[in-house]
């Protein structure tokens, strides 16, 4: 999940085994207000691996171990969403401040997002807040905009990021054009295709272009395990962003979902 070059280049947090005490006390929270008659919320745990850590075409770090939490929920028209996502990483040579050696680095991001169909489209507000702890942890923040629309051959979606706190500068407006869409293969096995590129409207610049190929394999009721592989190609020419130094990135790895 869940800013460019601001603090997801930033991401500290210390122990990685309170992720899984939070998951837990999340789903069995979850257990009891499962039960409104008014609405029904729906939840999903996640967890995974991937051999990269790529985030908007910037390389922050290697093995990542992640772990999240999403709920959506509707009233009078509206979809309310939202969660958290907490990972565990190597810091990419790239981050780590010289001198400091290898590192584990640790982010959390917790999100949130009403939407409502339209029609013509489903337009959305959302709010971003990427918690980052340690020597160089800076905490940041963005508030979102977005509209997405199925096409038919692909959904796709515009999305506008502005950075509220502007740690390390701005993100010089960033905006990302996304296109995805999924085939079913069988009753339990489906595949995603999905791809995306990001723009600085300030910068007049593009940063990456990322696709992503991942299979679902529904194996229980409501569980799916989900391998993939994704590859950024690098555009941003701007020596004055991060993304006028970043290279071609490839990564790949699985995530296991639950859904109740």
């Amino acid at each position: 999940m869940q800013p460019g070059t601001k603090a997801a280049t930033e991401n500290q947090h210390n122990h990685m085994q309170n992720y899984c005490k939070i998951i837990g006390a999340l789903a069995a929270a979850s257990a009891l207000v499962a039960g409104n008659a008014q609405a029904e919320v729906e939840y999903e745990l996640h967890t995974g691996y991937s051999t990269e850590y790529i985030f908007r075409g910037v390389e922050l770090g290697e093995n990542l171990v992640e772990a999240g939490f999403d709920a959506a929920y509707e009233v009078n028209g509206f979809t309310l969403s939202g969660g958290f996502w907490a990972t565990g990483f190597d810091e990419s040579d790239s981050t780590v401040p010289s001198g400091t050696g290898n590192q584990v680095d640790h982010e959390i991001d917790f999100y949130g997002e009403v939407s409502k169909d339209l029609g013509f489209a489903t337009v959305g507000v959302g709010y971003i807040y990427y918690w980052n702890l340690g020597q160089r942890g800076v905490d940041d923040q963005e508030i979102y905009f977005t509209a997405s629309r199925d096409l038919g051959f692909a959904e796709a979606s515009l999305t506008y990021y502005w950075d509220v706190v502007e740690n390390f500068g701005g993100n010089q407006g960033y905006t990302e054009l996304a296109l995805s869409r999924s085939f079913e293969l069988s009753q339990c096995v489906s595949l995603n295709v999905g791809s995306n590129v990001g723009y600085l409207i300030e910068g007049g610049d593009f940063t990456a272009w990322t696709t992503k190929v991942s299979v679902d394999w529904g194996f229980a009721e409501n569980a799916k395990l989900s391998p993939f592989i994704a590859g950024s190609i690098a555009l941003g020419e701007s020596t004055e962003s991060i993304w006028g130094t970043t290279n071609n990135e490839l990564t790949g790895g699985a995530m296991l979902s639950v859904g109740f």
